[in-house]
């Protein structure tokens, strides 16, 4: 059994977790306060699940989610999610981030320094512009009219498959919004961003082609 290793167990992580068991995944799940602190969610999803520290779930998955946000100063486990795909599921918020600089400017997205700080990983964005409940509340079956899309974003056409075969096993459609430099294109505030709760493949294809590029000086 393919097991997950994800790392953040907030909404997202949990949501993520609690789609990847009823799809027939096992998690292993951290936080940053321990494992012992998990013990509520792992009594909610049951056997499939367990406690572990970043360290601990990222040498267990066979790939990684990272649903964390981003530091300047890197505190991912490199040598543990080193040769695997790592799902980023975050977005960078200012409000809550900080400024940083290289974002800022466009120089770089929040992806794109993912990637740097796990450089022997495979990054792909994915998972950022859903609220979290309705990752395991709004899946339909492929062909269902309406189905909602997701994008992907990365480097690697490898990680970009990975993605597509998870979010088909949630319930939604796919679009390649590759390379991570691209990944912008459904950040907070741009069309892919605001249409969330209702966009099929359709939508986010030309959401992601009407984004605009928003720069801080």
């Amino acid at each position: 059994m393919t097991v997950i290793g994800i790392i953040g167990a907030g909404e997202v992580g949990g949501q993520i977790a609690r789609a990847a068991i009823a799809t027939g995944y096992e998690v292993v799940i951290a936080n940053s306060r321990g494992p012992e602190t998990l013990k509520d969610l792992i009594d909610e999803l049951g056997p499939p699940a367990r406690a572990a520290t970043a360290a601990g779930a990222a040498a267990a998955g066979d790939f990684a989610v990272v649903a964390v946000p981003l530091k300047v100063v890197n505190d991912m486990p490199a040598e543990e999610l080193a040769g695997k795909i790592v799902l980023d599921t975050n977005n960078y918020m200012v409000w809550r981030d900080g400024h940083i600089p290289v974002i800022d400017s466009g120089e770089k997205t929040v992806h794109e320094l993912r990637q740097e700080h796990l450089p022997r990983s495979k990054v792909v964005k994915a998972f950022t512009h859903i609220q979290a409940p309705r990752i395991t509340t709004a899946g339909l079956p492929a062909g269902t009219p309406g189905r909602l899309a997701l994008s992907a974003s990365s480097d690697f056409p490898e990680a970009v498959e990975l993605v597509t075969r998870l979010y088909d096993e949630f319930g939604f459609d796919t679009v390649d919004n590759s390379p991570l430099s691209e990944s912008w294109r459904s950040g907070p505030g741009q069309p892919a961003w605001l249409a969330h709760a209702h966009q099929t493949r359709a939508d986010l294809v030309a959401n992601l082609a009407g984004a605009r590029r928003i720069t801080v000086s």
